[in-house]
């Protein structure tokens, strides 16, 4: 079985299902998971760039219907993962095939490596506002450069000690983001706007509705990346065996996804909203520096710093250099995929990602939301949630298709990301809606008459259910591929390491 496994790169321990037993994540600890992911600076472009055309409580309106749609894709998605235990790039070989999977998870991998230049890049202006007060120096390129470096080091090294940071690092940022809103919304004050009515260039009529539309867009695209990816991390949350009720079995994701992250995004982008009404950028890094001074600013910039490099590394560079590994193969060893990922976050420009973040977001949004949808019809809407787990695994089985692709799921992919692109001002909803409509055509009538499915042809939910029926995925390729758990062993919580340090965020 050992000899198989290896000849078989589908069968990679770190892809195989995660058992009953494995999952110790509840719904608390997703809350606090989601508080530390939401705390994203980036988030303050959503609020500066809003807030030149509509009101604060329209922008936080907005940015709380974007986040909640939002929520409700990663929410239908995360199920995959609470039912079977699949991550995202496993599932993703039924509607892609099992080499097909690789071309979205390396737009995926592209992203992250894109928002680990960002988050560098704050970073880098945070060491070069330390190491001015310090040394009156002044280069921010060098401290892009120099932090970059450091960061990918470690990430090659497998040094995670700073990732611990994390748990410190999201709580004191939202300290920061607190003191930030009221000495910034003092400062607005103070030149005579009014943080509840100040708009830089009043909008009316469908002209507001579109610069409304914009914002919705423009959160959903900055969490789209996380409603695909969302199986990847639900399979580790707790979850009742034998619960038919989908809303009692997906209670974690629930309360995290429409509750905590909505409240979080939200005050982030408010945050970056007062700021652009107080300092005219929604640079945070700028913003500090107008606020602050001598060692209270250099403790608050050394904050960011340290912020930015946690959360870098276990949800921007991790998971990009995994993917770039995976699709490499043997050839392109985990260091290498961490070099890639570096090269690709340099060469996208941060510096210049920041002021066109929004429009970014649109293009993004369109592009994911696609995928979202082609999971959510294949899933949903054709196999019902039922899955025929042991094929995803085979080079030769159902999901081989023609040499490796579902073309279904590229075409719907194509299609609906184009047309996302099109109609930009509402590119995550049509990106969803155009994906599944033309996957659920295209498979149902098409391609699966070409390659016919186990579970399509015999839709038993004893063979292929997962958790809904009581079984437990703890012997893949032996005989109890969905044997039932026992109430001693669901008792028996065996340790794992902690699966924050792969998957946590998406940002």
């Amino acid at each position: 079985m050992e000899r198989e496994r290896e000849g078989n790169y589908l069968k990679s321990p770190d892809l195989l299902p995660v058992t009953h037993q494995q999952r110790n994540i509840g719904t608390f600890g997703f809350a606090v998971i989601w508080i530390g992911m939401a705390i994203v600076l980036a988030a303050f472009a959503i609020g500066g760039s809003a807030i030149m055309n509509l009101s604060l409580p329209m922008v936080i309106l907005a940015t709380l219907v974007g986040s909640c749609l939002i929520g409700v894709f990663m929410t239908l998605i995360g199920d995959i993962g609470i039912e079977h235990g699949l991550s995202f790039p496993v599932y993703m070989r039924a509607p892609f095939g099992t080499f097909g999977t690789h071309i979205p998870s390396l737009v995926r991998g592209i992203t992250a490596a894109c928002w680990f230049g960002l988050n560098t890049y704050f970073g880098a202006l945070a060491i070069n506002g330390i190491l001015n007060l310090l040394f009156d120096y002044d280069n921010w390129f060098i401290c892009f450069l120099v932090f970059a470096a450091l960061q990918l080091f470690n990430t090659s090294l497998g040094i995670k000690s700073i990732e611990r940071f994390a748990d410190l690092a999201a709580p004191v940022i939202i300290l920061i983001s607190c003191w930030m809103y009221y000495t910034l919304a003092d400062n607005a004050t103070s030149q005579g706007k009014n943080i509840w009515t100040w708009v830089e260039t009043p909008t009316t009529g469908f002209a507001a509705f579109t610069a409304f539309m914009v914002v919705v867009m423009a959160n959903m695209g900055f969490w789209s990346t996380l409603a695909a990816d969302m199986p990847s991390l639900s399979r580790f949350f707790k979850a009742p065996k034998n619960e038919r009720n989908w809303f009692k079995r997906n209670k974690t994701q629930l309360v995290g996804s429409l509750i905590v992250m909505p409240i979080t995004n939200t005050f982030i982008v408010t945050i970056g909203a007062v700021c652009y009404m107080a300092v005219a950028s929604a640079d945070p890094i700028n913003a500090l520096q107008q606020s602050a001074s001598g060692f209270i600013l250099g403790v608050l910039l050394l904050m960011i710093v340290l912020a930015q490099w946690s959360t870098n590394t276990s949800a921007n560079v991790v998971p990009a250099a995994t993917i770039f590994s995976n699709i490499g193969g043997p050839k392109v060893p985990f260091w290498v995929g961490v070099v890639i990922a570096g090269i690709i976050g340099i060469l996208a420009q941060p510096w210049s990602l920041f002021d066109v973040m929004v429009n970014v977001l649109l293009i993004i949004g369109g592009i994911l939301t696609a995928i979202v949808g082609i999971l959510f019809a294949d899933y949903y809407l054709i196999r019902k949630r039922r899955v025929h787990v042991k094929e995803l695994y085979e080079l030769d089985g159902q999901f081989k298709y023609y040499k490796g692709f579902n073309i279904a799921g590229l075409v719907a992919w194509v299609i609906g990301g184009a047309i996302a692109n099109i109609f930009s001002t509402y590119s995550s909803l049509v990106g969803f809606f155009v994906g599944a409509i033309v996957y659920y055509v295209l498979a149902k009538y098409w391609w699966f008459k070409k390659y016919p499915q186990a579970e399509l042809e015999d839709p038993s939910d004893a063979k292929y259910l997962g958790i809904t029926v009581g079984h437990n995925l703890d012997e893949l390729f032996g005989q109890q591929v969905h044997a039932p758990v026992s109430d001693q062993e669901e008792e028996e919580l065996v340790e794992q390491p902690d699966p924050l340090l792969e998957i946590k965020g998406a940002e």
